[in-house]
């Protein structure tokens, strides 16, 4: 079966924009890297059902989103941009009809109505404030918003150390409730178990996983565990984060140790360490897990290539089956 994959990249060097591979699951190999569309610094990306992708964009020195028709990807539809920089995460609410971002230099979440050519109305604006301990933390850096199981939202500010439950109707945004991290945590993205009463909190500059319990709209801590190793005294920045459909098994990326951390959620929610591999590449910022979650595909963004791991769904270990798989500048990888 193939499984088409789509990138988003910087095109600060050689990308020209958004990319598509695929991944043939029957002879284990990624291969057929095509350009999708010409756009600048598509550096996340959310497909809609009708198959629309918004991107985040770079257009005319301005930040925003692109919208395109995968069906005719040639043409964007639409570059919705204001001045300053673009935006670090956009998502679809396929429900209430909505795309949202995060935007990490701003600090702000947007929201934007969808309309019925795809293309968007910019509405409402939140804007936080604040820093954390860390020059990393020098204001409020905004990096991710999405749904909750119970359907409010939630955002993830690395710079000031929170995280917010918030709802989001005509009015605007109106803060739900907001949970404090250990200063210095950086919180970066957030992902729920299936049940919805348990999330887990990557922090980017502890280089950790904080696993919390969600009851009302509250977050409380229940425990915090590393995705590196005691003695690693360089750099490592954690990126992305992901947990299984069956919600036995957690994935984490380090950028700097460059390796995918896997932990094993037991039956209380905490989690165990159980394997740390090199991702055989630098910088892996993005990586996903294929439809029925038997591969995962990492983007390694400053080593220009894609690494294939084939994951055992009953341990959750993960083995690397292709390497060196060039792809340019890739931060975002997305199963359609």
């Amino acid at each position: 079966m193939i499984e088409s994959i789509l990138l988003g990249t910087y095109t600060k060097q050689t990308s020209k924009g958004i990319y598509q591979i695929d991944l043939d699951t029957d002879s284990k190999q990624l291969t057929n890297l095509q350009l999708v569309t010409e756009v600048e610094n598509p550096t996340y990306l959310a497909l809609s059902k009708k198959n629309i992708l918004y991107a985040v964009d770079r257009f005319d020195n301005q930040g925003g989103l692109s919208v395109t028709d995968l069906y005719s990807p040639q043409n964007v539809l639409q570059h919705i941009v204001t001045p300053g920089t673009p935006p670090a995460y956009v998502t679809v609410d396929e429900k209430h009809q909505f795309v949202f971002d995060a935007n990490y230099h701003e600090g702000t979440l947007h929201a934007y109505s969808i309309n019925n050519d795809h293309t968007l109305t910019l509405g409402s604006t939140f804007t936080n404030t604040g820093k954390g301990p860390l020059k990393e933390q020098d204001g409020s850096h905004l990096h991710y918003v999405d749904r909750t199981p119970d359907g409010k939202l939630i955002a993830c500010d690395l710079g000031t150390d929170q995280v917010f439950v918030l709802d989001y109707d005509s009015t605007g945004f109106k803060i739900i409730s907001t949970f404090e991290t250990t200063p210095g945590f950086g919180p970066r993205h957030i992902v729920f178990n299936n049940t919805g009463d348990t999330a887990y909190l990557v922090g980017e500059l502890s280089s950790s996983v904080a696993v919390l319990n969600y009851k009302d709209c509250q977050l409380t801590h229940l425990q915090t565990i590393k995705t590196i190793p005691d003695d690693w005294n360089q750099h490592n920045g954690c990126a992305a984060i992901r947990i299984t459909d069956d919600s036995r098994f957690l994935y984490v990326s380090n950028r700097g140790y460059d390796s995918i951390a896997v932990f094993e959620i037991q039956a209380d929610g905490q989690l165990k360490l159980i394997q740390n591999i090199s991702v055989e590449g630098s910088f892996p910022r993005d990586f996903a897990l294929s439809h029925e979650q038997n591969f995962l595909v990492v983007g390694n963004q400053t080593t220009n290539n894609l690494s294939l791991f084939e994951r055992n769904s009953n341990d959750g270990k993960l083995e690397l089956i292709q390497k060196d798989v060039a792809a340019p500048e890739v931060v975002c990888v997305h199963f359609k």
